[in-house]
């Protein structure tokens, strides 16, 4: 996994999540979407000078240790989509949305994030 694509999990995701922003990857280890979508953002995130004010993480559900997690976003039970990505400003959920696609992300990033760190007006 690239630096810039923290890997989360129990012990680290409440901390990530309360980044001023944030782009938190929903996946499992067994799905091959998630899998392409990670070598996508990796590959968009090696060359990025754009937002590097943004933190980004992925978080496999199939691992142990996500009870905290999942209780604090129940919303997880009645997820079937995979990967799910959420922006998060100030610790705030601002968007989630379904599969990959670096055009994708950056439009929510640039309507949720914009150049600061801060949620729009």
């Amino acid at each position: 996994m690239s630096e810039r694509l923290e890997r989360l999990d129990g012990s680290n995701w409440e901390a990530f999540v309360a980044s001023p922003a944030a782009v938190l990857m929903l996946g499992k280890s067994d799905c091959a979407a998630c899998a392409a979508w990670t070598a996508e953002l990796e590959a968009f995130l090696e060359k990025d000078e754009r937002w590097r004010h943004v933190r980004f993480g992925k978080l496999l559900l199939d691992k142990p240790g996500l009870i905290s997690f999942k209780r604090a976003n129940s919303w997880i039970a009645e997820l079937h989509d995979l990967p799910t990505n959420v922006l998060y400003v100030n610790g705030q959920e601002v968007k989630r949305f379904a599969g990959g696609g670096v055009e994708r992300l950056v439009t929510r990033l640039e309507r949720g994030v914009g150049e600061g760190a801060s949620a729009p007006d």
